[in-house]
């Protein structure tokens, strides 16, 4: 082990000694600036006298960023809308099934069918698992009739897949979770296949542009809307228990 000494020769000779603050060492600021970026700027402003090396400096670094938990709050509750449109998918493609409108499909377009909408189900599965007791609980749908008729399900289900590619590509880079930015990748290059196999299977181009244009979720929210999809549970009528007399 070192001495005293020989700790503060080494101290010295790495350029750890106390005495050199981060401003000291940052001169043009892009440390700084970078630590308001995460930390904000309070933070930074603090970190900015601390000595280079020393435990306050440490002890602030390895802290997690003021605003930690809203963006937290931000990642669950953009996960929670995306796991409202999977459960919009899967049972859109739950409900052709169920209507009999996939059976009655040719081979090749049953099987797209059925594939992308286990895929879908599957997705909904993952997203509950990542938000556990924060995932929110399955609306109400009424397709109106869409999952009935193998025409309108195609066209709907092509829409559906394009409008998800640009609903996972506008809100990916926006996760302020690593893990979550990754998984939303993910889902997001699956998407894409299952758009332009559903174009292919509708006869329009696989690919509809050079560049996918990235939606907001009020943008894709407005969408949903329009299509009445999203609707009440209906109320179903309690019967009475019958009074019992003796």
């Amino acid at each position: 082990m070192l001495g005293e000494a020989e700790t503060r020769s080494a101290s010295q000779d790495t350029g750890l000694e106390l005495g050199f603050t981060l401003a000291d060492l940052d001169r043009d600021g892009a440390i700084v600036e970078g630590i308001a970026a995460v930390y904000g700027d309070s933070r930074a402003a603090f970190l900015r006298k601390a000595f280079f090396g020393g435990a306050a400096l440490l002890a602030g670094l390895a802290a997690p960023p003021a605003d930690a938990a809203s963006n937290r709050k931000r990642d669950v509750s953009t996960l929670n809308f995306d796991l409202v449109f999977e459960y919009l998918q899967s049972d859109f493609y739950v409900g052709a099934v169920r209507e009999g409108t996939v059976a009655r499909m040719r081979p090749e377009k049953e099987r797209w069918a059925r594939v992308l909408g286990a895929h879908e189900i599957a997705h909904v599965e993952i997203l509950k698992s990542v938000l556990g007791g924060k995932a929110v609980s399955k609306p109400f749908f009424n397709f109106r009739g869409v999952t009935e008729s193998e025409s309108a399900f195609t066209k709907t289900a092509v829409a559906m897949e394009d409008l998800t590619v640009a609903l996972l590509a506008g809100q990916a880079p926006h996760f302020h979770d690593r893990k979550l930015v990754s998984a939303a990748f993910s889902l997001l290059t699956t998407e894409a296949r299952h758009a332009a196999w559903a174009r292919r299977i509708a006869g329009f181009a696989p690919v509809a542009n050079a560049f996918d244009e990235p939606k907001t979720l009020t943008e894709v929210n407005r969408v949903v809307r329009s299509t009445r999809f999203l609707a009440s549970r209906p109320r179903t009528r309690s019967r009475r228990r019958p009074r019992l007399t003796g």
